[in-house]
């Protein structure tokens, strides 16, 4: 993708809409929408790094109720021809087809490796990678096969979101434990792995959400590790303006 002059990419993860409770993600939510409206005039593309939703799963006629301020707003964004493109988390990883038919938007389900002007992007949400977290791997294997969802698509909506939501609201890293806080660089598992990655191929920037946490680290003279933090605590975001790619935090007046 070659970036135009003037223009930006821009990359946002973590929103976990829908906890920790509807009130307190409903102001989440408004106050995402209006980062997007800010960055509309400027924006060449839009990479949202997963976790958008605290819980998503599509059954073939019923998405989960709510939602309607951003869903509106990435759809105002690609019918004026804004690209955005969407990579699964941990909490929506059961996304299907919905963003792709109804907003235009391609879904990822593994990392990817895009090119902007010169620069080579290792883009992907960051859940399952790296050489721990082996419980994790085990257990997203059984939710993301085809039977687990076929049995999960046959408990009625209303019983299914509900469960779901309790369960995943309980997640560390939306309550703000001991997991989301800063690991030491030798044991950043997706620094790990971009370091790993780095022995094969070059990439100038690895770019990953999941953490919670915004950290830019040098993993040698000529790639960068970027985390994109969350919009929960730190409302942070990426930006890369055809040259460089910054962390910036999203400040209104």
């Amino acid at each position: 993708m070659k970036i135009p002059e003037g223009k930006k990419v821009y990359f946002a993860s973590d929103n976990h809409l829908g906890a920790p409770t509807q009130k307190e993600s409903l102001a989440r939510e408004k106050k995402f929408v209006r980062w997007l409206a800010s960055i509309e005039n400027d924006a060449a593309a839009i990479f949202l790094l997963g976790d958008l939703f605290d819980f998503w799963f599509e059954y073939k006629q019923v998405v989960p109720k709510g939602f309607v301020r951003i869903l509106g707003k990435l759809a105002q964004l690609t019918d004026a021809g804004i690209p955005i493109y969407f990579f699964v988390g941990n909490h929506d990883l059961w996304m299907h087809s919905y963003f792709q038919e109804e907003l235009n938007i391609p879904v990822f389900h593994q990392p990817k490796v895009f090119q902007f002007n010169d620069k080579q992007f290792f883009i992907g949400h960051g859940d399952g990678l790296g050489p721990h977290d082996k419980g994790y791997k085990r257990m997203k294997k059984v939710f993301v096969h085809p039977f687990s969802k076929w049995l999960y698509r046959w408990l009625h909506p209303d019983i299914g979101v509900k469960l779901a939501k309790h369960l995943s609201v309980k997640n560390k890293l939306i309550s703000g434990d001991e997991d989301a806080k800063f690991l030491g660089e030798e044991n950043e598992w997706l620094v790990q792995y971009a370091k790993r990655k780095l022995e094969k191929q070059h990439y100038d920037y690895f770019l990953f959400g999941h953490r919670h946490l915004p950290m830019e680290i040098q993993l040698n003279e000529k790639s960068v590790y970027i985390n994109t933090g969350d919009w929960i605590t730190y409302f942070t975001y990426a930006v890369f303006d055809g040259l460089e790619l910054n962390l910036k935090t999203y400040k209104e007046t």
